[in-house]
């Protein structure tokens, strides 16, 4: 039996909702929204994610979202040939990855990390003396030291723990604020719910010391204590010549200068960061906040990546920015698809996890760079969603590579054109 949507009695007030079953709560969203029975069914499969942890995972859980996961090839990081799965549902991402690879492949990627340090903020206000205040509170630094250290025993039992403190003071529209930095060494940690247990704790001392207010105590998502670094050299002849290669070069000039373009160029950066950070279960939210906040650090919007030429006339590219990854806590730990991924990528510490993601994150800009500067995006991104079209007009089996090659070759990759061309191939 089909659901069916009553309009006069819809309300969004759904007591106990929390409290009822995933099963139970799809039932009622059924109910509400109208859904059929197929789609139901479709909701309630739940893939390879088992329904009790995918219920205890978030609240009020009903489906899952199942996104593809790719992997790609051809990358030597560091000396090491690596595999790396990529969760993402854009298309040509992977084979951006796997092409800029291939091309860097006889030097591959050279990474670096500055460390695993992360940053809790206490935040004070109606500091009467914000000056000496900050001095009392960098006089404090032992005492905070013990309390933050007394949060996590066993962080320091794996050689983290409290690192230094930082006091600054603010002024905004309401006034002076004196804001505290707690830096801590998260180690394989992403690190989130130890600097705010931390920033919990010593804030009555803060407020007390200070003498002020304390309100906002919790970790920046600018981790630049955290950084990733990734290089790599394309020599002339692998990328096609020196007029791609200038290309390239000016294409980042451009995304350099004008925060315009800076916003796409960073955007494809992230197509590759964060399909390897969601297809390890780190949170890709954070890790985006870092990455954007990272690049406007001078006080305009810019490019993530550089790129110049060498003495020898190769394509130099390089990327650094706050790489806050872990294998320890949340969804790296519990979800099984995350588990797997990880044990592909063959990563012992969260800071190789993040040495291989800056390198994706460099390989995927080079790969749209490259395709801006000779044939443009259009050609290969296109031909992969293409694919994509062929199933939204109906196509199946042998039917979807049939038609997505036509609509290339017409260069109309269109629902309204693909429909034309299944229904002539049916004829």
């Amino acid at each position: 039996m089909s659901a069916r949507r009553d309009g006069a009695n819809r309300s969004s007030r759904i007591a106990g909702f929390h409290r009822r079953s995933p099963a139970e709560r799809l039932d009622l969203v059924a109910a509400f929204a109208g859904l059929d029975d197929a789609e139901v069914a479709h909701l309630a499969d739940m893939g390879n994610l088992p329904v009790v942890l995918a219920d205890h995972m978030i609240e009020n859980v009903v489906a899952t979202m199942n996104v593809p996961i790719g992997i790609a090839t051809n990358l030597k990081i560091d000396g090491e040939d690596v595999l790396v799965p990529m969760a993402t549902e854009e298309s040509s991402v992977v084979a951006a990855v796997c092409n800029a690879g291939r091309q860097s492949y006889d030097g591959g990627f050279t990474t670096s990390v500055s460390g695993t340090l992360m940053i809790a903020q206490v935040q004070a206000v109606d500091v009467p003396d914000p000056h000496a205040a900050r001095l009392r509170l960098l006089e404090r630094r032992d005492d905070i030291k013990a309390i933050c250290d007394a949060c996590d025993p066993l962080l320091l039992k794996i050689g983290g723990g409290f690192r230094d403190l930082e006091v600054r003071i603010l002024d905004t529209a309401g006034g002076a604020m004196l804001v505290t930095h707690l830096i801590v060494d998260t180690r394989d940690a992403m690190g989130a719910n130890a600097v705010n247990t931390m920033a919990e704790a010593v804030a009555p001392r803060i407020a007390e010391w200070s003498g002020g207010r304390v309100f906002l105590r919790i970790l920046s998502n600018l981790a630049d204590r955290r950084l990733a670094r990734a290089r790599a050299v394309w020599t002339t002849d692998a990328i096609g010549g020196a007029g791609v290669r200038d290309g390239i070069v000016s294409a980042y000039h451009f995304a350099e200068a004008d925060p315009y373009r800076a916003a796409t160029h960073n955007k494809g950066i992230m197509n590759g960061i964060s399909a390897v950070v969601l297809a390890t279960g780190n949170d890709t939210r954070a890790v985006e906040a870092g990455a954007h906040a990272y690049a406007a650090r001078n006080g305009r919007y810019a490019s993530l990546t550089h790129y110049e030429i060498d003495a020898g006339g190769n394509l130099c590219g390089s990327i650094e920015l706050p790489l806050a990854v872990g294998l320890i806590g949340g969804a790296t730990k519990i979800h099984p698809t995350a588990q797997a991924c990880l044990k592909i990528l063959g990563v012992s510490t969260a800071e190789r996890l993040a040495r291989i993601v800056a390198a994706v994150g460099l390989a995927q800009n080079f790969s749209a760079l490259k395709a801006l500067a000779t044939t443009g995006i259009q050609a290969g991104h296109m031909g992969l969603h293409a694919q994509n079209v062929a199933m939204m007009a109906g196509a199946i089996g042998e039917e979807i590579d049939a038609v997505a090659r036509r609509l290339v070759e017409q260069k109309a990759v269109r629902i309204d054109v693909a429909q034309a061309i299944l229904a002539d191939l049916r004829r």
